[in-house]
């Protein structure tokens, strides 16, 4: 069966007979899954099984939104709560080397939940610098406020999931820290220079080009292409996403059915394929709108099968060594103290099982 270059949803904790059928008519590549589909382990577990069963492949990859903050799927009683991306930021403030420490240690323990669902991809790092006035969309998800702070945490976060045996998704490229609405709801239009945009937005991809997974961000940068957001510009992906950032991974779009996009889901689909993305996201599970997706979806082949391959060839079948009660207590202890001495907006939950 040909693989087709989308991820698809599904509505529920089990797959449905509809969905069931259009999973093997259409073979996608991978499942993203959200809280809807999320009860407990082993109900993810099934979940999981049930859908690679269906294409015959072991090593479809299964992605998750698993940020901590205000995006985290997987919650108590059964997972830990992580903190948002902004405080190991505020760690940083006391001790550079302890904040890097944390955001490496934090996505090496989602690594570790999500490695044992049988989940191999999570969107993760946020890799957007907010500027003033921007709308909250991203707000504390963001690292810092500059550049390199969001690069240097970006990288450990990264390098974390990676040991643990889960791919990371560098997002929204090539920026989305800028955008005055929600893309959800709204289409933002940023207005920087060219050169703004190069010297902020566009500095930390160009600092993570390594990693295999990329999202797009739904942003109109009118300094580009004043016309069409980024998933379907043309300019924006050639110039920008593989020319002045020159990044080589496989490109996917942010979730299709998002009010940012114009058109029909099919129009969306076949414009983000003509702009140069390797895989197309739908995410709320609807049939009826996958099946609009798919059937402008082509199979998965050339440049986009070869990232497609390499990223999955960089999943490591034996994580690196934890002990993961240690390892948790000491995340925990380090940010229970944090917040302490500062506002972090964060609830400490470290007396969760391991």
């Amino acid at each position: 069966m040909a693989v087709h270059a989308f991820i698809a949803g599904c509505a529920g904790t089990v797959l449905t007979p509809d969905e069931i059928a259009f999973y093997r008519d259409l073979d996608p590549w991978g499942l993203i899954v959200f809280k809807r589909n999320c009860d407990n382990p082993d109900q993810i577990r099934r979940l999981v099984d049930s859908f690679r069963a269906i294409g015959g492949r072991a090593d479809a990859p299964i992605l998750i939104d698993q940020e901590g903050g205000r995006v985290q799927r997987l919650g108590p009683p059964h997972w830990p709560k992580y903190p948002a991306g902004r405080a190991f930021s505020r760690i940083a403030a006391n001790d550079p080397l302890v904040g890097r420490e944390m955001a490496r240690l934090g996505a090496r323990l989602i690594a570790h939940d999500l490695k044992s669902l049988g989940i191999t991809v999570d969107c993760l790092p946020v890799l957007d610098v907010p500027v003033e006035g921007a709308h909250s969309i991203i707000g504390d998800r963001a690292y810092g406020e500059g550049p390199d702070i969001v690069a240097g945490f970006g990288r450990a976060a990264a390098e974390g999931l990676l040991a643990g045996g889960v791919l990371p998704v560098i997002k929204h490229i090539p920026g989305h820290g800028r955008a005055v609405a929600d893309s959800h709801d709204a289409l933002p239009v940023v207005e920087a220079s060219r050169d703004s945009l190069e010297a902020t937005d566009f500095k930390p991809f160009r600092t993570l080009t390594d990693m295999p997974l990329a999202m797009t961000a739904h942003v109109v940068y009118a300094a580009i292409d004043a016309k069409r957001p980024a998933t379907t510009s043309r300019q924006v992906m050639r110039e920008v996403i593989r020319g002045t950032i020159g990044y080589d991974g496989l490109v996917m779009t942010d979730d299709l059915s998002m009010n940012a996009l114009s058109g029909t889901l099919a129009e969306r689909t076949r414009a983000s394929f003509r702009a140069g993305c390797d895989m197309a996201l739908h995410c709320n599970g609807r049939v009826a709108e996958m099946a609009a997706v798919a059937a402008e979806t082509p199979v998965l082949a050339g440049k986009a099968r070869r990232r497609a391959e390499a990223a999955l060839a960089r999943i490591r079948h034996e994580p690196e060594p934890l002990d993961v009660a240690e390892a948790k207590a000491r995340f925990f202890e380090v940010l229970e103290r944090a917040s302490m001495t500062a506002s972090t907006g964060f609830a400490p939950t470290h007396a969760l099982s391991v």
